[in-house]
């Protein structure tokens, strides 16, 4: 069974994470009145790069899901990013 996509509620907006052919990206909708609706990629995993590099795109994408502390890192403890990035792996099946 392999999972296409899936949408995390973030703070301001959701998170949509899908499948590609070679891992996963992390997308958030953006609408202007110029361009109109375009999916702005925040982090891209592929299945054959090491943990620590897929935990600091987690991280990343963690700060669109939880916000931001006054230092700009994530507002969510280890155990929020760790959640994160297994939903990131889950859909990229690594």
């Amino acid at each position: 069974m392999n999972i296409k996509t899936i949408v995390i509620e973030g703070i301001d907006q959701d998170i949509s994470i899908r499948r590609t052919e070679r891992g996963a990206e992390a997308t958030i909708e953006q609408h202007t009145r110029r361009a109109g609706r375009q999916d702005i990629c925040i982090a891209h995993i592929a299945r054959d790069e090491d943990r620590e590099s897929r935990y600091a795109k987690a991280a990343e994408v963690a700060k669109v899901v939880y916000g931001t502390d006054r230092r700009g890192r994530a507002a969510a403890t280890n155990s929020m990013v760790h959640d994160v990035l297994n939903e990131m792996e889950r859909v990229a099946g690594c």
